[in-house]
């Protein structure tokens, strides 16, 4: 696990799995940390995730709420194939915003700096 900011965004790029364990206990802490500090605005890019099972699904949403009632979200960044087709299955692909193009995904956490999100 990466991180950088980018326009006021924390961007992190994960790789490996997010299963029960080391993986969900390294996110679920950075998380924990950064939106503690104030850091609502999250991307995750997941392009280089091979797998998440139900705690990685579980230490996402956790995240995203945790963060949503600070005043911010986390959104999600390449999804790959099975990522994409988990989040449907479990109908999160509702809740988290997913995006494809960085810049793009970056630029989207300023609507709510102007109050037209949320």
């Amino acid at each position: 696990m990466n991180h950088r900011e980018a326009g006021g965004v924390i961007v992190v790029d994960l790789c490996g799995r997010i299963t029960l364990g080391e993986g969900c206990e390294q996110l679920s802490q950075f998380l924990a940390e950064h939106v503690g500090k104030g850091h609502t605005k999250i991307l995750l890019n997941l392009a280089e995730v091979t797998f998440v099972d139900s705690a990685g699904i579980g230490v996402l949403t956790k995240g995203f709420i945790v963060a949503k009632k600070k005043g911010g979200g986390i959104k999600l960044l390449n999804l790959t194939a099975k990522i994409r087709d988990l989040l449907q299955i479990t109908n999160l692909y509702t809740i988290f915003e997913v995006f494809s193009d960085e810049q793009a995904a970056v630029s989207s956490f300023g609507e709510w700096v102007t109050g037209n999100r949320w």
